[in-house]
């Protein structure tokens, strides 16, 4: 086959039932039919990952990393060979990889591994045979491509929740793909989450740099690593739905971004809590002795706050993933002790809502406006951080919803931006 190379990616949701599988092998030899080559990625069935971590935790609380990711990427393994069985059941020919065979390497940090190498010379074989390559996402293998590394050094990695986005572009930026097509179970991406504002909108396209800063802060139709491959490589990205057949929203190099309205979209995060350690003393080298062991225990710290001191002391915040919460308690109990601090406080009751656009660092208003909106909601802001494109404040849980419509009204996102048209004219139209 001679025509364009698009790989695409379907999510669990995507695959949760032998039903679903069947309609994915029917897209896909629909697609198939217009002339596309096709690398198909997949992600384990509906909930499978949560319900092995929970098998694998009623075992032992704390799992071994090794042995967790091999037990992990079985999950992919069995959509990869389902999704292939159905398209052989359609007269479609397919052939299923792991992502190792599919020539993925990682590093060797288990459970979030980071992609060090793609050699697709098996996907670029199997192609030449006229198959549909069904590529389990989310893993990969220890090492570099050409590494002699003995069998016994060969380890199976995973990459992180929503690593299979990750597996999906990078095999699209290595195999020079069209474009890289996502299937989820939301249309594409919208200026707030549509569950919690009735009135979001969905993009027609976004830059690069703001999807990032939208996945970051909890956006979770793409994630982040994903995206920034993307960005990297020039990948065209297009999320898509895979229950309705309708446009979806392309992620890629914007350029009519300074014809835009400044505030693209809103991003939330449930998934945050706050740490504090009262009464450091004010010194030198204070900030190295209370992160350095956190980095070490690979816990995410995101926004860290310093209060001004006094007397010689000062409060010391950070915000963190909840599911984190209770190792740095253990990380930093010593530390506490060592620094002579008065203890330590902590706040899992919060969330993270941003209004994320290019261009908002260095136009005048937006933070002051974003403030009035919250205190007018009777929104309490705990922390602020800012980028380039963003503005992100931490907040009551409780009050999210009432943040995301006040926020979403004050910058009028409802209202379609006047270069959407535009946008819609330059985005690369779908294969077939």
């Amino acid at each position: 086959m001679n025509g364009p190379l698009v790989v695409q990616k379907f999510g669990g949701s995507s695959l949760a039932t032998g039903e679903r599988i069947r309609r994915v092998a029917q897209r896909i030899a629909r697609e198939r039919a217009t002339g596309a080559e096709l690398v198909v990625v997949v992600s384990a069935m509906g909930d499978t990952t949560d319900d092995l971590l929970a098998l694998a935790r009623a075992i032992t609380s704390d799992p071994d990393a090794r042995e967790l990711d091999v037990l992990l990427a079985t999950g992919e393994h069995q959509s990869a060979t389902l999704v292939s069985m159905a398209l052989h059941a359609i007269g479609v020919p397919a052939i299923s990889l792991t992502g190792a065979q599919a020539g993925i390497t990682t590093d060797d940090s288990h459970g979030r591994a980071r992609i060090a190498n793609v050699e697709p010379r098996r996907v670029r074989t199997e192609l030449d045979r006229g198959n549909v390559v069904i590529v389990a996402g989310f893993q990969g293998q220890r090492g570099f491509a050409g590494d002699a590394i003995a069998a016994e050094q060969n380890e199976t990695t995973t990459l992180g929740r929503g690593g299979s986005d990750t597996t999906a572009v990078a095999l699209a930026a290595a195999l020079d793909a069209t474009r890289c097509q996502v299937f989820t179970d939301v249309r594409g991406v919208f200026t707030a989450d549509p569950r919690a504002v009735a009135d979001a909108r969905q993009l027609t396209m976004i830059g690069y740099e703001e999807m990032l800063e939208l996945a970051e802060q909890g956006a979770q139709v793409m994630q982040a690593r994903a995206v920034e491959l993307g960005w990297i490589n020039d990948v065209v990205i297009e999320v898509l739905s895979s229950f309705e057949d309708v446009p979806g929203t392309f992620i890629r190099e914007d350029l009519l971004v300074e014809q835009r309205n400044k505030v693209r979209g809103l991003a939330s995060d449930k998934d945050v809590a706050k740490v504090t350690i009262l009464a450091v003393p004010d010194r030198p080298g204070v900030a190295r002795i209370v992160f350095e062991p956190l980095a070490e225990a690979g816990i995410n710290v995101d926004m860290i706050v310093q209060n001004v001191g006094h007397d010689g002391a000062t409060d010391v915040s950070f915000t963190l993933p909840r599911d984190q919460l209770q190792r740095a308690g253990k990380v930093l109990a010593p530390v506490v002790i060592e620094l002579g601090a008065a203890g330590l406080k902590a706040d899992a009751t919060l969330a993270k809502v941003s209004i994320v656009g290019a261009g908002l660092h260095s136009a005048p208003g937006y933070a002051a406006r974003m403030f009035g909106a919250l205190a007018d909601a009777g929104v309490n802001i705990e922390m602020i951080s800012t980028s380039q494109v963003r503005i992100t404040c931490v907040i009551e849980e409780a009050r999210l919803v009432a943040a995301l419509e006040a926020l979403h009204g004050a910058f009028e996102l409802e209202r379609p931006d006047p270069v959407d048209a535009e946008a819609a004219d330059a985005a690369l139209p779908r294969a077939g």
